[in-house]
């Protein structure tokens, strides 16, 4: 009996988890270094929301911010920030360093799975 117990147990949990990775969003990671986003662009599946992390390597703060994708986060210096975005339709979403706009900026293109 308590073998059937452990049984059902680990294949609740290993189902549970099989479902979590299942639902994670996709995950983009950008990094920022000498006020400069990489990559610039990404292409990211449309209709699905898209988990970003953002990593900042330089010595001052940051702002990623965003009209197209409703998004503003600040990254401290040598700091990383994670936040979801979307579900994004097909299209081309902008962004860019608020702080270093002149030379922090990208975009992120949402397109139609083949």
């Amino acid at each position: 009996m308590r073998l059937i117990l452990v049984a059902l147990t680990s294949s609740f949990f290993a189902g549970s988890a099989a479902a979590a990775q299942a639902s994670e969003p996709p995950m983009v990671t950008l990094t920022l270094k000498g006020h400069r986003f990489t990559p610039e662009s990404v292409e990211v599946p449309a209709g699905q929301r898209i988990r970003i992390d953002l990593i900042n390597q330089d010595a001052a703060t940051e702002e990623f911010d965003s009209e197209d994708l409703h998004m503003e986060k600040d990254v401290t210096p040598n700091g990383k920030v994670s936040f979801v975005v979307g579900p994004l339709k097909q299209g081309t979403y902008s962004f860019i360093g608020e702080l270093h706009a002149d030379t922090a900026s990208g975009t992120i293109t949402a397109v139609a799975a083949p």
